[in-house]
């Protein structure tokens, strides 16, 4: 035996080397090419650029294998069924390098286009990633199996008779994927929003998938909640707020007089209209009024919203105004009510018991 597939021993050595040649070629490329690309990039502000390179890496690095790759089949001079399966081997790898290429691609891209976050959101713009990587890597997959004479026509109808097997025992996830879309579509949530489902889950959320959504709670548990539940009830989105509200009744005493009683409700007031922190009466409803006669107090409503939606910064509001709160009433003489009881007797029966007053020790 002096060769292999019709080549001698001596032209595969040397096509080795052909290639072991591209491979020291591919080594200096990346330093020096990709190398000289990269301080490029760095150098300008735009983030595209950066990204683009990063992902075309690996598809750049692998052309100068696929030159040596060719260069080594047409020296070898195979005979014509090996040289029908080299050219058949270098189209494959042509075509993988390409798809690989776009699906590198297609991420970046995407993330880098802010215009289409704002008509699609950012979520919506991750599924569509998402889909577009599946399609290339379908796509070429199809590309690569017709290369090598397998028809993907048959396969598909094959598949197509196997989903609908499939379709009738996974009614539960194509509907989840439909309601995930419906939810990303109508912009009900988005990542690191604060939600609450009722009778479901409150927290926020860190990723919208195909079939569930995950939701980590305030004791930072984590719920995955189907997204069909997230479609057919209803969701409040706290990080939609527009303000945050304080809603307080304040007891006071009844010992109070109307005076006093009014100079409270018009410090609070005061202090409500004039603070920067709070909403202004013409964004949002603000009262502070007597409101009803309780059973141990003297109730004054106060009702009013923070421009601020951050719940630290609200709770540092709501502790100052606390604080003024009590500083006015305190100020005006009278003071705050606590729940009690008076029992008032009229008169003592004539024929009551003496109270016993034990002796004091000697």
């Amino acid at each position: 035996m002096t060769g292999i597939a019709g080549a001698d021993f001596g032209r595969i050595l040397i096509a080795l080397g052909i290639v072991f040649f591209f491979l020291v070629i591919r080594g200096l490329f990346t330093k020096f090419v990709l190398g000289a690309i990269k301080r490029v990039t760095d150098r300008t502000e735009s983030e595209i650029d950066d990204t683009l390179f990063e992902a075309l890496q690996g598809p750049v690095r692998l052309i100068p294998i696929i030159v040596g790759v060719f260069i080594a089949f047409d020296y070898l001079a195979l005979s014509d069924k090996y040289a029908a399966i080299g050219a058949l081997l270098i189209r494959t790898l042509v075509v993988f390098d390409l798809f690989w290429a776009l699906y590198q691609v297609t991420g970046p891209v995407s993330s880098s286009i802010k215009r289409l976050e704002a008509i699609l959101t950012r979520e919506m713009v991750d599924w569509l990633v998402s889909f577009l990587h599946i399609a290339v890597v379908f796509i070429g997959a199809a590309t690569i199996l017709e290369i090598w004479g397998i028809r993907v026509g048959p396969i598909l109808a094959g598949l197509g008779l196997f989903g609908v097997a499939v379709a009738l025992g996974a009614q539960d996830l194509f509907k989840n994927l439909i309601a995930g879309i419906l939810v990303i579509a109508e912009k009900r949530m988005r990542v690191g929003d604060w939600i609450m489902v009722d009778g479901i889950v409150e927290g926020t959320v860190e990723h919208i998938g195909f079939r569930s959504t995950l939701v980590r709670r305030f004791d930072k548990a984590p719920v995955y909640v189907p997204n069909a539940n997230l479609s057919d009830n209803a969701v409040t989105n706290f990080s939609e707020m527009t303000h945050r509200r304080i809603k307080w009744m304040i007891g006071i005493e009844y010992g109070a007089t109307i005076e006093q009683l009014r100079a409270i409700r018009d410090g609070i007031e005061a202090y409500i209209l004039n603070d920067g922190a709070f909403a202004s009466p013409t964004e949002v409803a603000t009262f502070v009024r007597i409101d009803r006669f309780s059973d141990s107090s003297i109730d004054i409503l106060l009702y009013c919203f923070t421009n601020t939606t951050n719940w630290g910064e609200w709770l540092k509001i709501k502790e100052t105004l606390a604080y003024k709160i009590k500083e006015i009433v305190e100020g005006e003489g009278t003071g705050f009510a606590f729940p009690s009881q008076s029992l008032y007797i009229e008169s003592v029966p004539g024929d009551a018991a003496e109270l016993f007053v034990p002796p004091a020790k000697g």
